[in-house]
C-alpha cells in the first residue's frame, strides 16, 4: 500500500458529491466550447471594493487560464481616484456633471490606475496560483488615444458646444501585440486604462470604453462587463437574457434602457460590431458570476450579440 493510499478512506458519495460530479460533467461542453478562446473582463463596481468578492475574482480568473481560457482583464478604479485626489487635496471640477483631469489630476489618475490598482488586481489572480501581468495602455504601443469630445447643445439657441475634459481620452487604435505576447507565454494581461496621445500626452479612458476597444481588437469570443446591476431589465424589471444590437437600439429609443445603462450597452454593442461573438452584462455582486455566465447552460447576464 502506498502512503498516499494509507491516507484515503472509502466513503460512499453523498448528495452533495454527485452534485458536484453532476455539475462538472455539464459544465464540460463549454469547457471545451471556450478551450483557447479570448474572453476579456471589464472589472470594476462592487466586485472590485468588496474583499470577498474581490479574492473569489482572482480565483475565478486564474482557474480560466488553467482550463485552457486566455482571460484578459481591464479594470476600473474610480473610488480609489477620489480617495487618492482627496489625500492630496486636489479639488475636482466638473464640467455638465463630467469631470475635468487637469494636468495635476491626470498624474493621480496614471499613479493610482496603473500603479497600486493594478498592481492589487494582478496579485488577486497572482495569489490564486495564476501568473499576472499589470500593465496599462501606455505599454507596448496598447491604446493609442485621442482627446475625447463631447457636445452639448444649448437649449436656448440650439447651437452645439464642445465641452472642454482637459486629458479625458478615447482609444484611437489598439495594437494587441504586448497581449498577444503576454497570453502567449501563459501570462494573463491585466490592463489599467491609461492610453498615450500621439504627442506623448497621457489621457485617463473610460474603463468600459478601453474593455470594448480591446475586446474588439482581439476579436474576442466573450467580453463580460461586471456592474452592479443584474444586467439589462425589461420595462417590468426582469432581466434580459439575450438581445440583438437592433432590439439594444429599440430599448434606448423606447426608454427601456436609460441612464448610465445607456454608455455599457452602446460599449457592447460597438465591440460586437468590431468582431466580439458576443458582449455580456453581469452582475458583479454575484460570487463566481463569470464561471456561471461561461460554463453554465442559459448564463448568468445579458447578452447582446449581432
Amino acid at each position: 500500500m502506498t502512503r498516499h493510499a494509507r491516507h484515503r478512506t472509502r466513503r460512499l458519495p453523498s448528495h452533495a458529491h454527485e452534485q458536484q460530479a453532476r455539475i462538472l460533467a455539464q459544465a464540460l461542453p463549454f469547457l471545451r466550447r471556450y478551450a483557447g478562446a479570448t474572453i476579456v473582463v471589464k472589472y470594476g463596481g462592487h466586485a472590485m471594493g468588496e474583499e470577498h468578492l474581490a479574492e473569489t475574482f482572482g480565483s475565478d480568473i486564474a482557474l480560466l487560464k488553467q482550463v485552457g481560457v486566455n482571460p484578459v482583464v481591464v479594470h476600473g478604479g474610480g473610488p480609489q481616484i477620489n480617495a487618492m485626489l482627496k489625500r492630496l487635496d486636489i479639488q475636482s471640477t466638473f464640467v455638465d456633471g463630467l469631470r475635468v483631469t487637469d494636468d495635476k489630476m491626470v498624474e493621480v489618475v496614471e499613479m493610482v490606475l496603473a500603479g497600486t490598482v493594478n498592481k492589487h488586481v494582478a496579485g488577486l489572480i497572482n495569489r490564486a496560483g495564476a501568473l499576472a501581468v499589470g500593465i496599462c495602455g501606455k505599454d507596448g504601443g496598447l491604446i493609442r488615444a485621442r482627446k475625447l469630445r463631447r457636445t452639448k447643445r444649448d437649449p436656448d439657441s440650439n447651437i452645439e458646444r464642445v465641452l472642454d475634459l482637459g486629458f479625458v481620452g478615447e482609444p484611437e487604435a489598439v495594437d494587441v501585440r504586448v497581449i498577444h505576447a503576454l497570453t502567449g507565454a501563459g501570462l494573463i494581461p491585466v490592463i489599467a486604462p491609461v492610453g498615450v496621445g500621439a504627442d506623448g500626452q497621457t489621457y485617463n479612458i473610460n474603463a468600459d470604453t478601453v474593455a470594448g476597444a480591446v475586446a474588439g481588437a482581439l476579436g474576442a469570443s466573450r467580453m463580460l462587463m461586471l456592474t452592479d446591476v443584474p444586467g439589462v431589465l425589461d420595462n417590468n424589471k426582469k432581466l434580459i437574457p439575450e438581445m440583438t444590437i437592433a432590439e439594444v437600439q429599440a430599448g434606448i429609443a423606447s426608454g427601456m434602457i436609460s441612464g448610465g445603462m445607456i454608455p455599457k450597452v452602446e460599449t457592447c454593442v460597438e465591440a460586437v460590431r468590431a468582431g466580439v461573438k458576443g458582449a455580456v452584462i453581469l452582475d458583479g455582486r454575484q460570487p463566481h458570476v463569470c464561471l456561471l455566465e461561461l460554463f453554465i447552460e442559459g448564463g448568468h447576464g445579458t447578452l447582446i450579440r449581432a
